[in-house]
């Protein structure tokens, strides 16, 4: 039976897409209907059509699915939000686990997954630490704030996110009353005229800080001393700003902030790791889940001390700061220079010094670092964005060979490409476990332990050395061997010319030809007196002189 626009299907729903939707069949035609949940029977009105599926509107649920719960935010069907609060804690979880499971095996092409399972929440409510809420007027004229309705810029009012803390509505309350007091107008995205545009709040679990920062189209606030005296009010209150944004664009926070009242930032914890927050900072909104995630990281890392460890996609470095605790030294890179900034800061903050960290592209620091200047690392971990690692990046972490790679990924599809690219050329998967840093949405994040396969042709002997004599054993390190200790301990990279000049400088037999030049009269490099040293100091390792 052919289907079209307007017409009301009867499903049963059997299975849940990406994002959340309900997905039923009629006559072997699949209709996509948001709202609905595995295990209801509903009805729905076919919005689109296509040859064999279509997207329909929820209509009436005949039958509700087990799995089907009271949402507790009344507003949770018309923001959009929270796509699966209708449904089970526990069907979440399960969801989010199918979700990257069929993730990794269909687009990664992996067979057998050793996946651990979903690290949950206790209390998947009230955990976000930053909101973020849009200023207009309703049909009626009135100011309200609230949340964008899905895949529009129309405003459902709600002061008080079902995700969110408390303290957002005392702070929305006193914001709007304000404005409402001094005539002061929201801002029109139409006509690009009025003043407030954002309300943005961040708390600091761990600490119980404030911040309150009001994204404006202009320069001051009127009357902003009196609200700074009604904000002060609230327990924690610590930090009131302006963020200056009169560009007519989607982009929510401008470039400029000026600190009207209290600190500039606000602090926070993730485990024994204490940063400093900005307005205009990059921080995991969940820091209960955060930890979780990152003591995950630090487990498949299984650093013991004496590891160099990279971290791309570095932000304000959260995760560098939790591996510089077990690890030798730790590199971080991103492109933000204001994160770098807070990087730095938070490395002073919490007297942590064996950490480095680099502004610029990750796919063009590292392989930069790595060709110019010979830089090691024994661990590789990188969080990047929704749309993956770079390849470039990807081939220069096979080209450095580190012994693990740890991948943290807010999107399971760009994930498995990675992931196959990295496994079809010398890595294995070893552990998946995904941590629902969001709970009520589709989103979960996911850690990955990746290990250096190692050569198929390899056997293990005992050999004494006592039964060998003394030239075999005093010569056993190849040249190849001699370059990776130095590269590995020292970060320098030295060529086989070098080698050879510091084995005959310490009387090492070198072959007769071996790196001789071919010309009558050449101009042959010397070795630097560091790479000499390293050189030097390898042999010594390689009980060779």
């Amino acid at each position: 039976m052919e289907y079209r626009k307007n017409d009301i299907v009867t499903l049963e729903i059997v299975d849940c897409g990406t994002d959340g939707e309900g997905i039923g069949k009629a006559d072997g035609f699949t209709v996509f209907v948001k709202d609905a949940v595995i295990g209801d029977t509903v009805t729905a009105k076919i919005m689109k059509a296509k040859k064999n599926y279509g997207y329909g509107r929820l209509m009436e649920i005949l039958k509700p699915s087990p799995y089907r719960v009271e949402p507790i935010c009344p507003s949770a069907r018309q923001c959009g939000g929270c796509q699966l609060q209708a449904v089970s804690y526990e069907e979440q979880k399960a969801f989010k686990e199918k979700k990257l499971r069929g993730h990794l095996e269909r687009i990664g092409g992996f067979k057998e997954l050793p996946m651990e399972p979903l690290i949950g929440m206790d209390e998947p409510y009230h955990y976000r630490n930053k909101a973020q809420f849009p200023v207009g007027r309703n049909k009626e004229g009135r100011i309200v704030t609230g949340f964008y309705a899905g895949r529009t810029h129309a405003i459902i009012e709600n002061r008080d996110c079902a995700l969110g803390i408390p303290q957002n509505k005392e702070v929305l309350d006193r914001v709007i009353a304000h404005m409402e007091k001094y005539n002061i107008a929201p801002y029109d995205e139409m006509t690009g005229k009025g003043l407030v545009r954002h309300i943005f709040v961040r708390y600091g679990f761990f600490t119980g800080e404030l911040m309150v920062c009001l994204i404006i189209n202009g320069q001051d606030l009127p009357h902003q001393k009196e609200l700074v005296e009604k904000l002060g009010e609230i327990p924690g209150m610590t930090s009131i700003s302006l963020n200056i944004n009169k560009k007519r664009n989607n982009v929510i926070l401008g470039d400029k902030v000026k600190t009207i009242w209290g600190k500039e930032y606000i602090t926070d914890k993730i485990g024994d790791i204490s940063y400093e927050i900005s307005p205009l900072s990059f921080f995991q909104v969940n820091p209960h889940q955060t930890w979780k995630l990152y003591s995950k990281a630090l487990e498949y890392a299984d650093l013991h001390g004496e590891e160099t460890v990279w971290d791309l996609y570095c932000g304000i470095g959260t995760i560098s700061l939790f591996l510089a605790q077990k690890a030798k030294f730790v590199r971080g890179v991103e492109i933000v220079p204001a994160a770098i900034e807070d990087a730095r800061r938070n490395a002073h903050l919490n007297e942590i010094d064996n950490v480095e960290f680099f502004v610029g592209k990750a796919e063009e620091v590292l392989p930069r670092e790595y060709e110019k200047n010979g830089v090691y690392a024994d661990v590789i971990v990188v969080d990047p964005p929704r749309k993956g690692c770079d390849e470039m990046l990807l081939k220069t972490i096979l080209k450095m060979q580190p012994k693990r790679v740890v991948y943290v990924s807010c999107d399971s599809a760009t994930l498995a490409r990675d992931l196959r690219f990295l496994c079809d050329n010398g890595y294995e998967l070893k552990k998946v476990c995904g941590v629902d840093q969001f709970p009520q949405t589709v989103h979960v994040e996911t850690v990955v332990l990746l290990s250096r396969q190692k050569p198929d042709d390899t056997i293990e002997i005992d050999l004494d050395l006592d039964e060998l004599d003394a030239t075999s054993a005093e010569t056993k390190a190849t040249y190849q061997e001699i370059k990776d200790y130095v590269l590995k301990e020292f970060g320098l990279k030295v060529s086989n010319l070098y080698i050879s000049q510091i084995k005959r400088k310490c009387g090492i037999e070198v072959g007769e030809n071996y790196n001789l030049p071919k010309t009558e009269n050449p101009k042959v490099p010397q070795c630097p007196k560091e790479k000499e040293d390293a050189i030097k100091a390898a042999l010594k390792y390689f009980a060779m002189i």
